[in-house]
Order: C-alpha cells, then sequence, then structure tokens
C-alpha cells in the first residue's frame, strides 16, 4: 500500500513540476506590440483569400471516412468468432451491418452519394 501511494505522490509532484516549467517558458511578452499585431503587406488583395470549397466533396469524405473506421470494426469480429457463441455472434455482425446499411440508404436518399446536382 506504501508502494502504490508513494507512486501516486511521485507521479503527481512530476506532473505538477513539468506543468509550472511550461506555464513559465510559455509566457507570452506582452511588451511586444509587432509581434501581437496581425500580419498585413500593405496591400490590397485582389480576389478572396478564401477558396471555394465543395460541401458535396466534404460530406463524401466524412461518409468515406465513416465507412473505413466501419471496416476497422468489422475486422476484428472475424476473429472473434471462433471464440464467441455462434447466435450471439451473428446476431451483433447482423445488427451491425444493418445500421450500415441503414446509413448508406439515408445518405443515398439525402443525396450525399450523388456528385453533380
Amino acid at each position: 500500500m506504501y508502494m502504490i501511494l508513494s507512486s501516486v505522490i511521485l507521479v503527481m509532484l512530476i506532473s505538477l513540476g513539468l506543468i509550472l516549467i511550461c506555464t513559465i517558458i510559455s509566457k507570452k511578452s506582452i511588451l511586444d506590440r509587432e509581434k501581437m499585431s496581425p500580419f498585413e503587406c500593405g496591400f490590397d488583395p485582389k480576389s478572396s483569400s478564401r477558396m471555394p470549397f465543395s460541401i458535396q466533396f466534404f460530406l463524401l469524405a466524412v461518409l468515406f471516412l465513416i465507412f473505413d473506421i466501419e471496416i476497422v470494426i468489422i475486422l476484428p469480429m472475424i476473429i472473434v468468432m471462433k471464440n464467441s457463441i455462434m447466435k450471439i455472434w451473428f446476431f451483433t455482425i447482423s445488427a451491425f451491418i444493418v445500421i450500415l446499411l441503414i446509413g448508406l440508404y439515408h445518405e443515398w436518399k439525402n443525396g450525399v452519394l450523388e456528385w453533380a446536382n
């Protein structure tokens, strides 16, 4: 018990010491006005500094990312199959795939998968 308590105290002291050192080192100088002001070159911009962004592309990329993560979730289920009860495993994987298909159908009906409108 004494060993655990001393380890916790040591970890807390190291953490607090690192936090204190970081706050001392990272103090910004308020006196330097040039560094605190935004950078401007003095020229008027010819066009907008922001490029137009396609929301359709963003939604498709998010959908792709979601399905990638779901594949990462499905792959270990194959390994778990031999160590679990088949009925429970089949129900779990079936429910997961049904949820995926419902989500895909919802995205399809909302027109996210259509590139050009």
